[in-house]
C-alpha cells in the first residue's frame, strides 16, 4: 500500500495530514493524487461518497498554486454552503505548515454578499462556490478567473439534480480553457452529467472508477422494514429505540413529511430537529451546529436540504420513503459509513413497494434484507 510520500506530497502537507491522523490513502487519493500532482490534464473521478474525494483533488489543487502571486490561481464548486464551508476549513488544516499562506476564500448563498465581495478584495489564491452564488459575483464582475489554471467540480452529479445546470455552463463558459484544466468528481454519471462532461472535458481526460462494480459503498448493509402508512411513525420509533447510543438521518420526500415527522418523535421525547426548504439559512445553520457538535442525535431532512452534509460517526440512515430516483438512494446512503467506518441503510416500504426494493437491488448490484421488528 502507497504512503501520501509515495504520491508525491510535500512534506508540508504530510505533517498537516499526520496531525489530523490521516496515515493511509484512500482508493481514490491514492489513484488521483499523483495523477493531479504530476500532470496537467483533465480529470474523472467517480468514487462513493465519503471516500476521501476532498484531499484527492484538494491536495494536488494547493500543490499546483504560486504562493507570490495574487491571482485566483484555483475554483472549486460544490452543491451547498455547507459542503463549501467544508472544503474551505479542510484546505485551511492541510496548509497548516506550509511556509508561504495559501489563502482560500468561500462563496454562498445566505450570507450578506456584500460580506463576500470585501472578503475578495484580500489576497485570495483559491475561491470556493456554490454555483449561483459565484454567477452572482461573475455578473458584477466581481471575480477575474483569468488566471484559473484548475476548475474542480466537486459532488457534480448533485449540483445537476438540484437545478445548476445553466450556472455550470455558465461558469465553465467564462473561464478560459486553454489555460486550466477541469477536474470533475462525483459518486455517479447520470446522463445530464455526460453532457457536461462531453462538452467541457477533454477526450483524453485521465479517469479513476473505485468499486464501480458496488456503487454503493460496500461498507453500508442494506435492510427494508415492512410498515404501513398510519404506522410509519410508530415503526420509525422502533428503530431508534433500538438505536439510543447512536446517530444517524432520517429523509423524507416531502417538507410536510419532515415537519410532520419531526413533531411526532420530539412529541415522544426524541432528539430529533429537521432540515427543509422553507427554513432560513440562520435556522438551517443552526440546525446543522446542533447535529455536527452532536448536541442533535437525529437529525430529519429532504433530499435537496442534506447535500453535502459530512457528519463523521453517523451510524445509520432511515428512509421514510425510498427516494423518487434510484441516484438518491446513493447519496442518501453515503451519509453513512464515512472514513473507512459500518453504517446501515434502512428503508421503511409499503407491502405493495417490494418491487421497488427489487429494481434498486438491480441497479446497484447490492442486497437488501428485510429487518424484522
Amino acid at each position: 500500500m502507497s504512503t501520501f510520500k509515495d504520491l508525491g506530497l510535500h512534506n508540508d502537507y504530510i505533517k498537516s495530514l499526520k496531525e489530523l491522523g490521516i496515515k493511509t490513502p484512500t482508493a481514490i487519493q491514492e489513484q488521483a493524487i499523483p495523477v493531479l500532482i504530476k500532470s496537467k490534464v483533465d480529470f474523472i473521478g467517480l468514487a462513493q461518497t465519503g471516500t476521501g474525494k476532498t484531499a484527492a483533488y484538494g491536495l494536488p489543487a494547493l500543490h499546483k498554486v504560486d504562493p507570490s502571486k495574487r491571482a485566483v490561481q484555483a475554483l472549486i464548486i460544490a452543491p451547498t454552503r455547507e459542503l463549501v464551508q467544508q472544503i474551505k476549513k479542510q484546505l485551511f488544516k492541510f496548509t497548516k505548515y506550509n511556509s508561504k499562506k495559501i489563502f482560500v476564500e468561500g462563496v454562498y448563498g445566505g450570507e450578506k454578499i456584500d460580506i463576500q465581495i470585501s472578503n475578495l478584495q484580500r489576497p485570495t489564491h483559491i475561491i470556493v462556490a456554490t454555483p449561483g452564488r459565484l454567477v452572482d459575483l461573475l455578473d458584477r464582475n466581481i471575480i477575474n478567473l483569468t488566471h484559473i489554471n484548475t476548475l474542480i467540480l466537486d459532488e457534480a452529479d448533485e449540483m445537476l439534480s438540484m437545478g445548476f445546470k445553466k450556472d455550470l455552463n455558465t461558469i465553465l463558459d467564462a473561464t478560459t480553457k486553454s489555460a486550466r484544466n477541469t477536474w470533475l468528481f462525483s459518486a455517479t454519471m447520470p446522463a445530464e452529467l455526460k453532457n457536461i462532461v462531453s462538452r467541457y472535458i477533454a477526450k483524453d481526460a485521465a479517469r479513476v472508477e473505485i468499486d464501480r462494480e458496488s456503487i454503493v459503498n460496500a461498507n453500508i448493509s442494506h435492510h427494508y422494514v415492512k410498515s404501513s402508512i398510519v404506522d410509519k411513525a410508530h415503526t420509525v420509533m422502533r428503530l431508534l429505540e433500538d438505536r439510543e447510543e447512536e446517530r444517524g438521518i432520517i429523509f423524507c420526500r416531502t417538507k410536510a413529511g419532515t415537519q410532520s415527522l419531526k413533531q411526532q418523535l420530539q412529541k415522544e421525547g426524541f432528539n430529533v430537529d429537521a432540515l427543509e426548504g422553507d427554513m432560513t439559512q440562520k435556522e438551517r445553520d443552526k440546525v446543522m451546529r446542533a447535529f455536527k457538535n452532536t448536541n442533535l442525535q437525529i437529525l430529519i431532512s429532504t433530499d435537496v436540504s442534506a447535500r453535502g452534509i459530512d457528519v463523521n460517526n453517523l451510524a445509520f440512515i432511515i428512509h421514510h420513503q425510498l427516494p423518487e430516483h434510484i441516484e438518491y438512494y446513493t447519496h442518501r446512503s453515503g451519509r453513512t459509513a464515512r472514513a473507512g467506518k459500518k453504517g446501515q441503510s434502512i428503508a421503511l416500504i409499503l407491502p405493495s413497494e417490494l418491487n421497488k426494493i427489487a429494481d434498486v437491488e438491480k441497479t446497484l448490484g447490492i442486497k437488501i434484507k428485510e429487518l424484522t421488528l
